[in-house]
């Protein structure tokens, strides 16, 4: 996951002292991978929209780390 995943669960409270750290690891792989499904389906909004959308699409999985799929 990126760094910028993380700084905005961090914005959101989610790393907040003990927060995180009583979650399990499913929960943590369950946050993380509901923020990944949003970016992505940010990312087919875009890349449906026109040829422009899927430039915007592939600089926004940069900025997220997302894998191509």
């Amino acid at each position: 996951m990126s760094d910028r995943i993380d700084d905005l669960m961090y914005e959101a409270g989610l790393l907040a002292d003990g927060c995180w750290d009583e979650l399990d690891e499913y929960d943590k792989e369950a946050i993380h991978k509901f923020a990944n499904l949003i970016i992505k389906e940010c990312i087919e909004i875009c890349i449906d929209y026109n040829w422009q959308g899927r430039v915007l699409g592939n600089r926004i999985k940069e900025h997220f780390g997302i894998e191509n799929e």
